[in-house]
C-alpha cells in the first residue's frame, strides 16, 4: 500500500515538474518566407528574325550556351565592305607615313637636274661653233642667192629676146627659184641674229621658273608628307576601324548566349518569330544564387547582418540548410497578406533576405521556407 502511494507522488511530482517546465519554457523564435533567385530576362540589341532555338522551357543551361540565333539579312556583306573600306585606308595611312619611293625621289631629283640645264643653256646663249654656223649657213644662203639672181636675169633676157630659146616654164623657174634663194637668205641672217643676241629674258625667266618648282617638289619628295595629313590619314584609319568592329558586334548580338548558370523559365519563341531590339526574349532562373524573402516582427529585430540561421522546407523535413543574414530593410512595413510570421499580434515588420550557401541543386525558387532566428549556427563576420 505504501509503495502505490510513493509510486502515485512520484507520478504527480514528475507531471508538477512538467507543468512548471512547460510554464517556464522559451518557444522557439521563427520566421516564414519563401525562397526566390533572380531572374534574367535576355535578349538581343539588335532585333530580328529568329533562325534557330536550341532550348526549351526548363532546360538547364551554363554561361556562354547558345539559346537561340537570329538571321543575320545584310550584315555579313556589310561587314566585307567595312573590311575592305578599312583596308583601303590603312593602305592609305601606310603610304604617308613611309612617304614617297626612292625612285620617286630620283624621278624628282632628275627633273630638277634637267631644269637647271635648261637654265643654264639658256643663261649662257648659243656656243661660238654654233654661231660659227650659223653664219657660215647665212654665207651659203648668199652664195646661192647670188647664184639664183645670175641664173634669173640670164633667163630673163632670153625670154624677152623671144625666138623660143627660154619656154614660159623655165622663166618661172627662175622667178621661183630667185624668190626662194631671197627668203633662205633672209632666214638664216635672222637665225643669226638671234644666236648673236643670246637667249631672250623671257625666256630665262620661264626656265628660272621651273627649275625653282622642281627644287621645291624635291624638297617636298625628299621631307614626306605633312604631319596634319598623317594624322588625318590616322584618324580615318580610326573611324574605319571602329565602323568595322561595330558591325562585328552587331554580328556577335545574333547569338542570344546565357549569361548564367540556371534554368529556361519563359521562352515562346520559334524560327521565323520576329523579335524587337533592345526587349527580353526569354527568362533565365539564376540557380547560383537563391536567397530566402522573409519578414521579421520588430520586436523580434535583435539581428546581426552575417549570421547564419537554422531553415528547413517542406520537401526536405529532416534537413536543414544554412542561411545567412544579407539584408535587413531600413524601414518597417504593415505585414503583407501573404507572409506568414509566429507571431500574428507583431503587425510591424521588416523585410530581411538570407542567401542560402548549401543545398541549393535542390531548392527551388516558390519554395516556403522556415528559418529559426532565435539560435545563430555562426557568423560571416
Amino acid at each position: 500500500m505504501k509503495s502505490k502511494a510513493l509510486l502515485l507522488f512520484i507520478l504527480i511530482a514528475v507531471l508538477m515538474s512538467l507543468l512548471v517546465y512547460s510554464q517556464w519554457k522559451v518557444p522557439q523564435r521563427q520566421i516564414s518566407g519563401v525562397l526566390e533567385a533572380d531572374e534574367i530576362r535576355v535578349g538581343s540589341r539588335l532585333g530580328g528574325r529568329v533562325a534557330e532555338v536550341l532550348v526549351e522551357e526548363g532546360e538547364k543551361v551554363q554561361i556562354g550556351d547558345l539559346l537561340l540565333r537570329l538571321e543575320p539579312f545584310d550584315l555579313r556583306e556589310r561587314l566585307a565592305e567595312a573590311q575592305s573600306m578599312l583596308a583601303a585606308r590603312q593602305a592609305e595611312y601606310d603610304k604617308l607615313r613611309t612617304g614617297l619611293r626612292p625612285q620617286e625621289i630620283a624621278q624628282s631629283r632628275s627633273r630638277v637636274e634637267r631644269s637647271k640645264a635648261m637654265l643654264d643653256k639658256l643663261k649662257a646663249g648659243p656656243l661660238p661653233e654654233e654661231i660659227a654656223a650659223a653664219q657660215a649657213r647665212w654665207h651659203l644662203s648668199q652664195a646661192q642667192l647670188v647664184r639664183a639672181k645670175s641664173s634669173h636675169e640670164r633667163t630673163m633676157q632670153l625670154w624677152n629676146r623671144g625666138g623660143g630659146a627660154v619656154t614660159r616654164e623655165e622663166a618661172d623657174q627662175a622667178i621661183e627659184g630667185l624668190k626662194i634663194a631671197e627668203s633662205a637668205e633672209q632666214v638664216r641672217k635672222e637665225e643669226l641674229s638671234l644666236m648673236e643676241r643670246g637667249s631672250r629674258k623671257e625666256d630665262i625667266a620661264v626656265a628660272e621658273a621651273e627649275y625653282s618648282q622642281s627644287v621645291q617638289a624635291l624638297e617636298l619628295a625628299e621631307a614626306g608628307f605633312r604631319k596634319e595629313e598623317i594624322e588625318q590619314a590616322h584618324q580615318i584609319v580610326l573611324a574605319a576601324e571602329a565602323s568595322f568592329k561595330a558591325i562585328e558586334l552587331q554580328l556577335k548580338e545574333l547569338e542570344v548566349r546565357a549569361g548564367v548558370d540556371g534554368v529556361v523559365d519563359a521562352m515562346q519563341l520559334r524560327p521565323g518569330d520576329l523579335v524587337p531590339p533592345n526587349g527580353p526574349v526569354l527568362t533565365l532562373i539564376d540557380t547560383s544564387r537563391i536567397w530566402i524573402r522573409a519578414y521579421v516582427p520588430e520586436n523580434q529585430l535583435n539581428l546581426e547582418l552575417g549570421q547564419v540561421f537554422e531553415a528547413r522546407v517542406d520537401s526536405y523535413p529532416s534537413e536543414t540548410f544554412p542561411a545567412e543574414l544579407t539584408y535587413v530593410a531600413e524601414r518597417g512595413e504593415f505585414t503583407p497578406r501573404n507572409a506568414q510570421t509566429t507571431e500574428e499580434r507583431s503587425k510591424q515588420v521588416f523585410r530581411v533576405k538570407l542567401h542560402l550557401r548549401e543545398g541549393l541543386s535542390k531548392l527551388r525558387p516558390g519554395m516556403a521556407v522556415d528559418v529559426r532566428i532565435d539560435r545563430p549556427l555562426a557568423s560571416q563576420k
